[in-house]
C-alpha cells in the first residue's frame, strides 16, 4: 500500500496508510455530479420533470445537515463524460482535493450513486471518507429509526447496500482461510467469508420483517371489522405532513424543518367534522431517486399507504421545484401499485405551506384550489384551509362501506325490508323478547337515512382497533 508523510510539530516524520483518514470527518463537502448526457430517450427526457441545480444543492446539503454533519462546502460538478473508476474528471477530483485541505474536511459527500471501485477510488485520491447518495439516506434513516420495526427495515436496506460494497479495498480481505484436511485447499477467503456473514444477516432479518408484515397484516384485518376508514398521509420530505397530522389530530409527533423527521409511520383517529371516525397515518416521506434497497425494506410501512382509502398528497407550494417533486412521488407511489387512473380516484393533493406565499400568489393558490378537483390549499402551521380539507375528506369518504350493529325494536321491524334493500347484512340474531340484532355493511348516505328512520341511530361494532 502506497504510503503518506504526515508532518507535524511531535513527529518529524511519521508514516499513516494513505486511506486513514487525516482531517475532521464531521467537516463535509457535498459534490452534486450533473451528468450532462443521461442517455436516456428524447422522448423521455423531454416529459420528465427536473429541479434546478441549486436547489439539488440545496436538498443534499440539507440531507448532510439531517445528520448534524457541518458542511463547509458545496459545489455542482458539470460531468460530460463519466469516468468509470472515478465518475469525476481529474481536474475536478484535484480541484476538490485542494478544498478539503483549506477546509479541513474529511468527509465528502456525493449526490449520486457511486459503484464500489468508484467509491474506494476517491476515497484513495482524496485520503477522505466518500459517502454516496445512498449511504447518506441510509445514515439518516439508521439514526431516525426509533421503533423495531422501523430498525430492522434500516438494518435489512444498510447490509443489502453494504453486500455490493465488499471489495478488495483493504488487505485483511485477501488472507485466507485454512481448509479442511491436509490436501485440502486454500480454504474460504476472508471477503467470501464476509459476504457469507452479511447474507447470513440479511436472510434473519428478511424473517423477522415477514413476522412484521404478518403483524401489521393482522391490524389491519383488525381495523377492517370496526368502521373506520383509512386516511394516509404522503408526500415528498420536509413537506410538512408531520406539522398536518398534528393540526389535525392533537398528536405530539416529531414535525421540524429538517428532512426526514419522520420515519415510522403514526396513526391516530380523527373526528371529522359530521361526527365520523376515521384513522389517519403519517408516513416517511418521499424523496427523489430513493434507494431501490429502501422501498424494499420499507415495504411492510409503505402497504399501509396501499391499504389506505383515501390518501392525501401533501405538497410544499412554497419550493420552486414542488412540481418535480410531487412527480417523485407520484412515481413511487406507482411503483407501490397506485396507478394514474387509481390515484386519481384516491388522492387529494393539499397544497401545504401557503402562508410563505406573497399575499397575492397565495390569494390566487386558494382560488385555484376551491376551482379544482381533488385539490385543496393549507396552512399547517396557521390552520387556514384545513377545515376545507376535513370537509373534503367527509365527502370523499361518503361513499365508503362502513359496518354497524343495529337493535331493531318490535315496533322498528316495519325497517327491515329497506334495510334488507339498502344494506349488506352480515349477520342476524333473533331475540327472545322479539328484538333483532344485525350486522350491516352499508354506506355513510345510507347510515345517515338508516339513522335518521330509527331515530336513536346505528351504533358502531366495535371501538377498538
Amino acid at each position: 500500500m502506497r504510503t503518506i508523510t504526515k508532518r507535524n510539530s511531535k513527529s518529524p516524520s511519521s508514516i499513516i496508510p494513505e486511506l486513514e483518514k487525516r482531517r475532521d470527518d464531521m467537516r463535509a463537502v457535498v459534490v452534486v455530479p450533473v451528468l450532462k448526457k443521461t442517455g436516456k430517450p428524447a422522448a423521455e427526457v423531454a416529459t420528465a420533470t427536473t429541479r434546478s441545480d441549486e436547489s439539488r444543492l440545496e436538498e443534499a446539503t440539507g440531507l448532510a445537515l439531517a445528520i448534524d454533519l457541518d458542511v463547509v462546502h458545496g459545489t455542482v460538478v458539470a460531468v460530460a463524460q463519466p469516468k468509470p473508476g472515478t465518475l469525476l474528471g481529474s481536474g475536478k477530483i484535484e480541484e476538490i482535493g485542494h478544498i478539503l485541505n483549506e477546509k479541513d474536511a474529511g468527509l465528502v459527500i456525493v449526490d449520486h450513486p457511486l459503484t464500489p471501485v468508484q467509491q474506494r477510488n476517491l476515497e484513495k485520491e482524496w485520503n477522505a471518507k466518500v459517502i454516496d447518495r445512498t449511504g447518506l439516506i441510509l445514515e439518516i434513516f439508521g439514526r431516525r429509526a426509533s421503533t423495531k420495526e422501523g430498525t430492522l427495515q434500516v438494518d435489512l436496506a444498510h447490509l443489502n447496500y453494504q453486500k455490493g460494497r465488499l471489495v478488495r479495498s483493504w488487505t485483511h480481505l485477501e488472507r485466507q482461510r485454512g481448509g479442511a484436511g491436509f490436501m485440502g485447499g486454500p480454504g474460504e477467503t476472508q471477503i467470501e467469508a464476509d459476504r457469507r456473514l452479511l447474507q447470513e444477516r440479511i436472510v434473519r432479518l428478511e424473517r423477522e420483517l415477514e413476522q412484521v408484515r404478518r403483524t401489521r397484516q393482522l391490524h389491519r384485518s383488525k381495523r377492517k371489522k370496526v368502521p373506520h376508514p383509512i386516511v394516509a398521509l404522503v408526500g415528498y420530505t420536509n413537506a410538512g405532513k408531520s406539522t398536518l397530522f398534528n393540526r389535525m389530530t392533537g398528536a405530539g409527533v416529531l414535525a421540524e424543518d429538517m428532512l426526514f423527521a419522520t420515519l415510522d409511520p403514526t396513526l391516530r383517529r380523527l373526528k371529522l367534522p359530521h361526527g365520523r371516525m376515521v384513522i389517519l397515518s403519517d408516513t416517511v416521506g418521499f424523496i427523489s431517486d430513493l434507494p431501490t434497497h429502501l422501498v424494499a425494506a420499507f415495504r411492510a410501512t409503505l402497504e399501509e399507504v396501499l391499504e389506505a382509502d383515501l390518501v392525501l398528497h401533501v405538497r410544499d407550494l412554497s419550493d420552486p421545484d414542488n412540481q418535480a417533486q410531487a412527480s417523485d412521488v407520484l412515481r413511487i407511489l406507482a411503483d407501490l401499485g397506485i396507478d394514474e387512473k387509481e390515484g386519481a380516484e384516491r388522492i387529494v393533493e393539499v397544497w401545504n405551506k401557503i402562508d410563505r406565499l406573497e399575499p397575492e400568489v397565495r390569494e390566487a393558490l386558494v382560488k385555484k384550489a376551491a376551482s379544482a378537483d381533488n385539490t385543496v390549499a393549507v396552512s399547517a402551521i396557521t390552520g387556514e384551509g384545513v377545515d376545507d380539507l376535513l370537509a373534503e375528506i367527509g365527502q370523499r369518504l361518503s361513499g365508503v362501506m362502513t359496518e354497524c350493529t343495529v337493535v331493531l325494536a318490535v315496533d322498528q321491524l316495519q325497517f327491515l325490508p329497506w334495510i334488507y334493500e339498502h344494506a349488506i347484512v352480515d349477520g342476524r340474531d333473533d331475540l327472545d323478547d322479539g328484538r333483532i340484532s344485525l350486522d350491516l355493511r352499508l354506506t355513510e348516505a345510507e347510515a345517515a337515512e338508516l339513522e335518521r328512520r330509527l331515530g336513536n341511530g346505528a351504533k358502531p361494532a366495535a371501538e377498538d382497533w
